[in-house]
């Protein structure tokens, strides 16, 4: 009887170590099911530092509230998701123009439209998307805390064209078409005379007239290298090239020492060919725009060309 007794304790202390070891088991079970929804929604709250609930959801408040619709566009600019941001600005200036952040809205705008502007040798779309919203922006906010940040990113806006006008002109050089290139290099110096790129211009400019064979608007273009960026890079490449086509001419050295001059289209050709080729002029910028530089000689292109007068031809 008392090896019996012995048998059934043992068999209920086995009995209950395994109940207790499920009812364990069980718990342990619950607790990771419970848990992984409130790490989700941490996680959901974590991504960059913005709720994502703000995403979420159709409501009024979500659609007209200020704050909101700015925490979105943030969030948005933040995660390099550029088109919906612009879409989270403008609407919240759209609902909110007389805002306190109303003019940080519409800096953003222009800031957006200059990150999705990639590299110098894509559509420059953007970049005077950009230059049109920070230009708008100083004149809707002036006076606004950011009409410095402003002027600053049109400048930037301004530089990368002048990179991007090089750009296509060396291109077009590469690929013989000169007359496409001096184009490109002509508009650099009437819009950006002053910018890091324009001695550049200016030697390609040379080179390009003198692959058309106007070497006397080639050696105009050289003396005005030589005399206006005498510490450029290829300054030195433009005297070897002016030594070889001859020097600059005395009329050249005469119109220098006086004070005369005239547009920066009067030093090269106006138009691809004669008048009779029905080449189109090259377009030339407002007048506010065209920088005066020294008086060049008149001089022809070809034996078919007179000069009747500067920048025209008859």
């Amino acid at each position: 009887m008392l090896f019996k007794k012995v048998i059934l304790r043992k068999r209920s202390w086995h009995t209950m170590c395994a109940l207790l070891a499920s009812l364990a088991i069980s718990q342990a079970m619950v607790t990771g099911c419970s848990s992984t929804p409130k790490e989700q929604s941490t996680a959901k709250k974590a991504v960059g530092g913005t709720d994502e609930q703000i995403f979420l959801g159709d409501t009024i408040e979500k659609n007209y509230d200020p704050n909101v619709i700015m925490k979105r566009g943030e969030a948005f600019f933040e995660k390099e998701e550029y088109a919906e941001a612009l879409v989270e600005y403008n609407h919240f200036l759209d609902l909110h123009r007389t805002h306190v952040l109303a003019p940080y809205a519409a800096f953003r705008i222009g800031e957006t439209h200059f990150k999705m502007a990639k590299t110098i040798d894509r559509d420059p779309e953007p970049l005077n998307k950009a230059i049109t919203a920070l230009e708008r922006m100083r004149k809707d906010f002036p006076g606004s805390r950011y009409d410095v940040q402003a002027q600053q990113k049109i400048q930037d806006c301004h530089d990368w064209l002048a990179q991007a006008h090089l750009f296509v002109g060396q291109f077009y050089y590469r690929r013989g078409s000169y007359l496409a290139a001096a184009h490109r290099f002509e508009q650099i110096m009437k819009l950006y005379p002053d910018k890091p790129v324009a001695p550049d211009a200016l030697y390609f400019l040379a080179m390009s007239y003198h692959e058309l064979g106007a070497d006397d608007w080639a050696r105009d273009n050289l003396v005005l290298l030589a005399d206006k960026y005498p510490e450029s890079k290829v300054s030195s490449d433009g005297k070897k090239l002016l030594a070889k086509l001859g020097g600059a001419k005395p009329g050249v050295l005469l119109a220098k020492k006086s004070n005369s001059s005239i547009a920066f289209s009067d030093i090269g050709p106006t138009a691809g060919g004669s008048p009779e080729s029905g080449n189109s002029k090259l377009p030339s910028p407002p007048s506010s725009q065209i920088r005066s530089l020294p008086l060049p000689s008149a001089s022809a292109l070809g034996q078919a060309f007179t000069a009747c007068r500067l920048g025209a031809w008859c």
